[in-house]
């Protein structure tokens, strides 16, 4: 019967639906329309607008590449054809979800993006297709939380009507050096033989080679872990900086020694936010926890990298009490408010962390940041952020983020005559900086 599905399945030609078309989804789109006929399926409605005119807001992929693959209507020709509507993507016989997987103001995983990705592609599951998830989650997701709605809204029956994968995804935002065909793919199945299918799939795009893990469980876990083991070393790091700090010791200087060593790990202490290292750890804790065991060293490093902001704000109240530079009603000019460098990210971006604590002290805050989208600024943070640098003078400058563009800034024009400047990232030579991380 198996069999029976798979011939049948596999007389036609292979179609890809993917679901979500954000900083992951849109360069995977592109990626498989070059050799595949790929549709495209958010419900943002005006971001799949913006990208049938071949505009990308989030900079992942440029407008002549994705313009290069960008098909007019939903055919079986390769290219990338763009949607919200559900019926577009009915004829596929891939699905790939790739929405986020967040956290709640109390660290606790949110899979409602990912149960309602889960509903639409089960109102068009049909015999012999696969599901494969992208979205970051703990070991289990997949077959425990995903799987049933596939089958409940289908009617179908798993491993046997339809199958899934999972294949964790490994963007780095901005990153136009490690682009999606360029990183190495984990691949995994509900079984051998659909892992087998999966890791070919992605093998026919992804340059770097794919990696096929034994069981779905592993390929989470492989995900949840890589994020976790990066926030657990930065929050390393972060509590040296501490550390140096009270022994007034450059933290940097420090790393840079240890770093001739063969062996040491490069790692710098900083504001932990993004889709990823600052939320992945509490998926993996939540399915400890659940099951009998409170992970130490994983919630100690996430408690430590959240406090980060408190800890930067504190430190710049010292350096202006220092300069006896009234802190109550000062003018701080922060730089950056994405949650890393040279994006227009600003998902669980720290600094806003940093940004909220200055604002504890009585500061006047003013933000600006090239890169970030101004409506999208207020409306996740109900802060006023600009593209366009302020004409006056400031207190204190904070960079937060190391954007090339403030590579451009004339930083002592900035200060007013008693003035501090603060630098998060030891982006900025030295001898105009007052403190730094």
């Amino acid at each position: 019967m198996v069999l029976g599905k798979f011939i049948k399945k596999n007389m036609r030609k292979d179609k890809i639906a993917i679901i979500g078309l954000g900083y992951v989804g849109l360069p995977l789109a592109r990626l498989f329309a070059t050799k595949y006929s790929v549709v495209g399926f958010d419900i943002n409605t005006d971001r799949i607008s913006e990208l049938m005119y071949g505009v990308d807001s989030t900079l992942e992929v440029d407008s002549e590449t994705l313009q290069s693959v960008l098909v007019d209507e939903n055919s079986d020709s390769n290219g990338l054809f763009c949607t919200n509507q559900l019926d577009k993507i009915k004829d596929c016989n891939y699905f790939i979800i790739t929405v986020p997987t967040p956290v709640d103001k109390n660290n606790r995983p949110i899979l409602t993006p990912l149960i309602k990705a889960s509903e639409t592609v089960g109102a068009v599951l049909k015999d012999g297709d696969i599901v494969i998830y992208e979205s970051t989650v703990y070991p289990g997701a997949t077959e425990e939380d995903c799987v049933p709605v596939l089958e409940k809204v289908s009617g179908l029956k798993f491993n046997t009507d339809f199958y899934a994968g999972y294949s964790p995804e490994r963007i780095n935002p901005g990153d136009k050096e490690h682009t999606v065909d360029k990183i190495l793919k984990v691949t995994s199945g509900s079984t051998p033989e659909i892992g087998e299918k999966v890791n070919d799939l992605y093998k026919s795009v992804i340059t770097a080679g794919t990696h096929l893990a034994p069981t779905i469980k592993v390929a989470e876990a492989s995900k949840v872990i890589e994020n976790s083991q990066r926030d657990i070393n930065i929050a390393f790091v972060n509590e040296l900086a501490k550390i140096f700090n009270i022994l007034d010791i450059n933290t940097h200087d420090v790393l840079e020694a240890a770093g001739t060593k063969w062996n040491f790990l490069p790692f710098k202490p900083g504001l932990v936010g993004g889709h990823c290292i600052g939320v992945d750890p509490y998926y993996l804790a939540q399915k400890a926890q659940e099951n009998g065991y409170h992970p130490e060293i994983i919630l100690a490093g996430r408690r430590l990298n959240d406090g980060m902001g408190d800890y930067v704000a504190s430190e710049i109240v010292k350096c202006m009490i220092k300069k006896n530079i009234p802190v109550n009603g000062s003018k701080v000019l922060v730089l950056g408010i994405t949650f890393k460098e040279n994006c227009p990210d600003v998902r669980n971006t720290k600094a806003v962390d940093l940004i909220n604590a200055l604002k504890d002290y009585g500061t006047n805050i003013t933000i600006h940041d090239p890169w970030a989208d101004e409506e999208e600024v207020n409306l996740e943070y109900g802060l006023k952020s600009s593209k366009s640098l302020p004409n006056e003078k400031f207190d204190a400058v904070v960079l937060t983020v190391s954007h090339k563009k403030f590579n451009e800034l004339d930083f002592l024009s900035l200060k007013n005559e008693n003035a501090i400047i603060y630098d998060v990232k030891n982006f900025l030579e030295g001898n105009i900086v007052d403190g730094s991380l």
